[in-house]
C-alpha cells in the first residue's frame, strides 16, 4: 500500500508537470516564512514535517523517501503549503506589477517591477527563474548573471513582507540573452501586443478610449501604399501627415503607447512592384519613418504581386537591408501567410533568401488563418511549429533562438472562410506564445473588435458574442 501511495504521488507530480503547472512559481497566497531547513531530494520525511522551496513553506502529508521531480510545490498528494505568519501580521502585499525586462546581454537579464504595497511594509521581492526562486531582493530591480548565450529565460516575482507573508505571482515575463549565431542577433526584446488599426476602413475607432478601456500601449497602423509610382500614403490615398492616420498615431504616442506601421497587405497598389529597385524601395520606407517615427516597421508580403513574385521579394528584402542600416533602432518584421504545418513554398523561399541576402529581419510573423480551420488554435500552434522549423534550417538556430524570431498575426472572431477565433481561443494562442518565447503578436483587426452575433464577416465588428474591445484587452496582456 505504501508503495502504491509513492507511485501514485509521482504520477501527480508528472501530470502537473505535464500541464505546465510545475513552470511557474507556487501562487499559494497566506502566511509563510523561511524557518524551516530546505527540502532536499534523497530525504526521509515524515509526517507533519516542515521545509521550505522556493521561499514557501510546506508540510509534509505521508511519510516518505523524496526523489528529484517530487519537489513540495508539484506533489500535492505530498505536501501542503504551511500556514502561519509572525507577528499577527496575516495580509499579503499586492503583487508586484508589470514585471519586465529592461535589458540583456550575452549572459545576463536585467528586470524591473512596479512596487507592491503592503498593510506594515514590503521587506523585499522574491525573484523565479521558471519555478526557482533565484534571489530576493529589496528594491524593485534585478539582474540575473551567469546566463547561457542565445538562452530565453522566464521570470516572475512575488512580494514579501516582514511576517513572510507572500503576495500573489506576477505577470511573467520571458527574455532571452544575445548571443552570436549566423545572421542577425536572433534575440530581440518583445514588442508589445499591437492589433492592426485601419483608419480607412469598418468605422475606425479613436484608439485612445480603446488604450484606456483595455491597457493596450501598441498598434499596427495599416496600410501604407503606392499613391502612384514609389510615393507611399495611407491606403495610397491619404497623405501621411495631416490626416486622421496621423491624428490617431499622435493620440497613441500623447499617452505613451507607440505604433507599428504596415505596408502592403492582401490587395491594393503596393511599393514593392511600383519602386525600381531595393534602394527605391527604401527610400520610400524611410519618408514613412521620417513622418511617424514608428517603433517597428511592418511589411505584410502577400499574394502573387509580392510575394509569390521572387523578383518583387528580392527587391523588398534587399530594401530593407538598407532601411535597417539608416534606422538601427527601428524594428523590421515580415509579415506573411502560412499553411496549417507552416510556410508554404514561396514562404520557406522568403526565409532563405533572407538568410542568403543577410538581411536583418527582427521578427518573421505569419497569419495563420483562413485556410479553412476547424480548431484555430490547433493549427495556429501547428503553423508556429513549421515556422520554427523553417527558421532553425535557415538560421541554424536553436528552438529558443527561432521562437525570439517569431510571431502571430491572427483574425478575431470570424475570418473570411468563417474559421471562428473567440476570445477564449485568442487568450490559449496569446499564453502559448507567451510561453514559448515569441516577440510579436497582432491580429485583424481593432475595427472589427465589437460584438454582433450572427453579424457575418464584417468590417466594424467580429460576427461573434464578445465584450466590446476584448480581443484588443487580451492582445494588450501580451
Amino acid at each position: 500500500m505504501k508503495l502504491r501511495r509513492m507511485f501514485l504521488a509521482l504520477l501527480a507530480s508528472f501530470a502537473l508537470a505535464g500541464s505546465g503547472l510545475a513552470t511557474v512559481a507556487p501562487a499559494a497566497h497566506g502566511t509563510v516564512s523561511a524557518a524551516y531547513p530546505a527540502w532536499t531530494a534523497w530525504t526521509s520525511y515524515t509526517a507533519g514535517t516542515r521545509v521550505t522551496h522556493n521561499g514557501v513553506d510546506y508540510e509534509c502529508l505521508q511519510s516518505h523517501t523524496s526523489q528529484p521531480g517530487w519537489e513540495p510545490s508539484v506533489v500535492p498528494a505530498l505536501w501542503k503549503v504551511a500556514g502561519g505568519g509572525g507577528g499577527g501580521d496575516t495580509s499579503a502585499p499586492t503583487v508586484p506589477g508589470n514585471l519586465r525586462s529592461t535589458g540583456v546581454t550575452s549572459s545576463s537579464v536585467s528586470l524591473a517591477w512596479n512596487a507592491s504595497t503592503d498593510n506594515v511594509g514590503v521587506t523585499g521581492y522574491n525573484v523565479y527563474r521558471g519555478s526557482a526562486l533565484v534571489t530576493t531582493v529589496p528594491g524593485t530591480s534585478y539582474t540575473d548573471t551567469g546566463r547561457a548565450a542565445g538562452t530565453a529565460y522566464t521570470y516572475t516575482a512575488r512580494a514579501r513582507d516582514a511576517a513572510g507573508n507572500l503576495s500573489g505571482v506576477s505577470n511573467s515575463v520571458t527574455a532571452a540573452t544575445s548571443g552570436s549565431g549566423p545572421g542577425p542577433d536572433p534575440n530581440p526584446s518583445r514588442m508589445p501586443g499591437a492589433p492592426y488599426l485601419w483608419m480607412g476602413w469598418g468605422s475606425p475607432p479613436n484608439p485612445g478610449p480603446v488604450m484606456d478601456a483595455t491597457g493596450v500601449r501598441s498598434f499596427t497602423m495599416a496600410f501604407i501604399l503606392s499613391s502612384g509610382g514609389c510615393n507611399p500614403a495611407w491606403d495610397g490615398q491619404r497623405p501621411l501627415t495631416g490626416g486622421a492616420d496621423a491624428q490617431a498615431i499622435n493620440t497613441i504616442k500623447s499617452k505613451g503607447g507607440s505604433v507599428q506601421i504596415s505596408f502592403g497587405g492582401w490587395q491594393g497598389n503596393k511599393l514593392g512592384p511600383n519602386c525600381s529597385g531595393p534602394a527605391a524601395f527604401a527610400g520610400a520606407v524611410q519618408q514613412v519613418i521620417n513622418a511617424v517615427g514608428p517603433a517597428v516597421v511592418d511589411f505584410d508580403i502577400e499574394n502573387y504581386d509580392e510575394f509569390e513574385n521572387y523578383t518583387v521579394q528580392d527587391r523588398i528584402l534587399n530594401g530593407l537591408k538598407i532601411v535597417k542600416q539608416n534606422n538601427p533602432n527601428v524594428k523590421v518584421v515580415v509579415t506573411f501567410g502560412t499553411s496549417t504545418t507552416g510556410p508554404n513554398a514561396h514562404g520557406v523561399r522568403l526565409i532563405n533568401q533572407a538568410r542568403a541576402l543577410g538581411v536583418p529581419i527582427d521578427n518573421f510573423t505569419i497569419m495563420p488563418f483562413d485556410f479553412g480551420s476547424s480548431n484555430i488554435y490547433t493549427d495556429t500552434v501547428n503553423a508556429a511549429e513549421g515556422l520554427k522549423n523553417a527558421l532553425k534550417n535557415a538560421y541554424g538556430w536553436s528552438d529558443a533562438q527561432a521562437y525570439a524570431r517569431m510571431g502571430i498575426s491572427g483574425m478575431n472572431g470570424l475570418s473570411d472562410q468563417q474559421e471562428l477565433t473567440t476570445p477564449q481561443t485568442w487568450t490559449q494562442i496569446r499564453d502559448w506564445a507567451k510561453a514559448r518565447g515569441l516577440t510579436r503578436l497582432a491580429y485583424w483587426g481593432v475595427n472589427r473588435d465589437r460584438p454582433c452575433p450572427g453579424g457575418g464577416v464584417v468590417s466594424h465588428c467580429s460576427g461573434i458574442a464578445q465584450a466590446e474591445w476584448e480581443f484588443t484587452r487580451i492582445t494588450a496582456g501580451f
